[in-house]
């Protein structure tokens, strides 16, 4: 899919064809789309095949005149297949620029990109490509806070349903957030070092409202870093004690199992002699007197037991 935007009266207005100064938003490309790219608009072809590939990491290029800066920006799926768990991802985005354009290109649409195109994102002038490359970038940080404090907040409630029952949903759903968490940390540690490298001014040129941008951008990156360091700790530390009281939950169970199979064990010994062919067995007369002593040595062993704490 390609679509061009431009400004008109102060807001972003979807036109037909590109004109100077607009946006290209591309994602997922067929290969038809790709060539007209290619062909047409003179992009440069390895730099859109970055952006196409969901393992690409976030760098800054630059060759003759076009520019190629690649993010990662955080993505929230829901797995139907695992009770509705909630999985954090990340994958990438690429703005490329040249004379008179600004494309951004990836592989599937986007809540970032839906406000841009949805004006929800005040102050994009799309003639302005290095202060519109910033301002997404911002918006892009801003949006991984919002899941950061999403999966704050799952974590909080799953670990209260933890309290109430060791089940595998949410047991689950917190080896899902802290695989999130990490996915995160590698991306925006990865983003801090291209918005870095921007900020020397040596593959964009930069005024002084886009340095006071990028510096704000940067700022957000690294509290979002460090908000994902802090949440995959606690995260961590939750998962191995969780681990400790599975565990001492089954070693309880099991200690009531076998004090009970110990009070059950004694009248099968009693009858089982009993129930032999042996002579001069006392009180095999009296069919009563064996239930009566089976029963108080029941008694006595299980009074034994619950005083040591066997059945707690």
């Amino acid at each position: 899919m390609i679509e061009f935007y431009s400004n008109n009266q102060g807001r972003l207005e979807k036109t037909e064809l590109p004109v100077a100064g607009s946006w290209v938003n591309c994602v997922n490309p067929t290969e038809s789309e790709f060539a007209f790219l290619v062909d047409t608009m003179k992009f440069e072809a390895d730099f859109i095949r970055a952006a196409l590939d969901s393992e690409e990491t976030s760098r800054i290029e630059k060759e003759n005149d076009q520019v190629l800066v690649v993010v990662d920006y955080p993505t929230m799926t829901e797995d139907d297949t695992q009770e509705h768990t909630v999985q954090y991802s990340t994958m990438p985005m690429a703005f490329i620029t040249q004379k008179g354009y600004v494309l951004t290109v990836c592989l599937e649409d986007n809540n970032v990109i839906d406000d841009i195109k949805n004006n929800r994102l005040k102050g994009i002038q799309t003639s302005l490509k290095t202060q519109f490359i910033f301002k997404v970038l911002l918006s892009i940080a801003k949006r991984y806070l919002i899941y950061l404090r999403q999966i704050d907040r799952l974590s909080l409630k799953t670990e209260r349903q933890l309290h109430q029952s060791m089940r595998n949903k949410e047991l689950i759903q917190l080896l899902g957030l802290e695989k999130s968490l990490v996915y995160f940390s590698t991306s925006l540690k990865s983003n801090e070092g291209t918005i870095t490298k921007l900020m020397r001014g040596r593959y964009l040129k930069l005024y002084e409202e886009d340095e006071d941008l990028l510096e704000d951008v940067l700022i957000e990156i690294q509290q979002a870093i460090e908000m994902s360091n802090i949440y995959a700790n606690i995260l961590s530390g939750t998962m191995d004690a969780f681990a400790s009281i599975i565990s001492n939950n089954l070693n309880i169970v099991m200690k009531v199992l076998t004090s009970l199979t110990i009070v059950m064990a004694i009248p099968n010994i009693v009858f089982g002699f009993y129930g032999m062919n042996v002579m001069n067995l006392p009180y095999a007369s009296l069919w009563w007197m064996p239930l009566i002593v089976t029963s108080l040595l029941c008694i006595v062993c299980a009074v034994i037991l619950y005083q040591k704490n066997l059945f707690k």
